[in-house]
């Protein structure tokens, strides 16, 4: 794989990961106020707030397994696996990479993955 293209692929990731702690943590913040508020909230401000609180959760998790996927796709840059599918080993295509630089699998092995779980 072509140098210049894995170290835009480190800075992109990078920046991805640089953006989603940044947004953990003001999502934290966000759970803190929300916290506060259900102790001197009526019944309806109680449960609008859990809701939120639950909705905060959510994305905090998925904002956390994502963040993994790019720690996962640096190493992989780092030990020089990146870009070759864990399934079949075949190289991902690049176009595949711009669009999700984290992508562990190429289209077909994807496609695959997703038939099984449906």
């Amino acid at each position: 794989m072509d140098e210049k293209f894995l170290e835009n692929m480190k800075q992109n990731l990078l920046e991805q990961k640089k953006a989603l702690l940044e947004s953990l943590a003001s999502q934290n913040d966000d759970m803190k106020d929300l916290v506060k508020t259900v102790e001197s909230g009526d019944e309806v401000d109680v449960a609008s707030d859990a809701i939120d609180r639950t909705l905060l959760t959510s994305l905090g998790s998925q904002d956390a397994k994502r963040l993994q996927m790019i720690d996962n796709a640096l190493e992989r840059i780092y030990t020089g696996k990146y870009g070759k599918c864990v399934v079949c080993g075949k190289e991902i295509p690049v176009e595949r990479l711009e669009a999700l630089p984290y992508s562990l699998m190429c289209v077909g092995c994807a496609s695959a993955q997703e038939r099984r779980f449906r």
